[in-house]
């Protein structure tokens, strides 16, 4: 494993895998490798990632998405690619099963509360288009180092030098985008109902980072049922969501820190 190989965080990594994809098969990709580096981090070290906690993203994702058998197979590719790359010395992919049952409590970081940032539909949309124009961007300085890198007289490699600033810049106008995302309240938004989640409810939320809507049924840990959609009560999403009203935002503890979900819908089971 050489030493650009070794510095690799997992942004850095799933760029680099998504660049060498064809265009439509990135585009089938790219949501569910962001969601993986979501949930540890973007500057975390692919090195660094261990067996266990790659094998508890399976679990919880297998808890509460009704189509996560797929997901997990285009992160695995992920995680397969950057083990025949040398990126890993361990084949990840492996511990990527989709299966069925409980998800064990674990204990999850104690996170501080950020200051929630107000902004309108429409600011929160223009945000969420420029991180998806930033990220792109990204691929390209990814691609560019990479050429530039082929000339080993690393000296007097302006190329390089150039591309490599450009890439922190970036990095750090990315992370300044999905903090404030992240803490984003919409406004201007008005709810005419008081009804509140409850087992038994049929409800959709969006993903605030990427903007993803997911639907579920909240249903008793006895009756989960992934496939179609059952996600239990006593679950990290069903934990958070059960008692909030319509447009609430509730946070989701992973080891990156939190995700956050609006509720955007709730409906009786019938």
């Amino acid at each position: 494993m050489d030493g650009v190989n070794q510095s690799l965080n997992l942004g850095d990594a799933a760029s680099l895998f998504l660049a060498g994809l064809p265009s439509e098969e990135k585009s089938s990709s790219q949501q569910e490798i962001y969601r993986f580096i979501r949930w540890f981090g973007w500057e975390r070290s692919l090195t660094g990632l261990t067996p266990a906690e790659v094998d508890n993203y399976a679990e919880q994702l297998s808890l509460s998405d009704t189509d996560y058998a797929r997901k997990l197979g285009l992160t695995r590719n992920f995680l397969a690619y950057a083990k025949k790359q040398g990126w890993s010395e361990t084949n990840l992919a492996v511990h990527l099963k989709a299966r069925k049952g409980k998800a064990r409590p674990r204990a999850m970081p104690k996170q501080e509360m950020k200051e929630a940032v107000p902004l309108t539909r429409q600011g929160y949309a223009e945000l969420q288009a420029e991180l998806a124009a930033l990220q792109s961007k990204r691929l390209e300085i990814i691609e560019e180092i990479r050429r530039a890198a082929a000339d080993k007289d690393f000296r007097e490699n302006a190329p390089l030098q150039a591309a490599r600033e450009q890439h922190g810049q970036l990095a750090g106008r990315i992370r300044e985008v999905e903090e404030t995302l992240k803490s984003a309240t919409v406004i201007g938004d008005e709810n005419k109902t008081n009804l509140k989640v409850n087992v038994g409810n049929n409800i959709v939320l969006r993903d605030l980072d990427s903007g993803e809507e997911l639907r579920y049924i909240v249903v008793s840990p006895s009756e989960v049922d992934p496939a179609k959609g059952k996600i239990s009560s006593a679950s990290p999403i069903g934990r958070a969501v059960l008692g909030k009203e319509q447009g609430v935002v509730v946070e989701v503890a992973v080891p990156a820190g939190k995700l956050r979900y609006q509720i955007e819908q709730i409906e009786p089971s019938f």
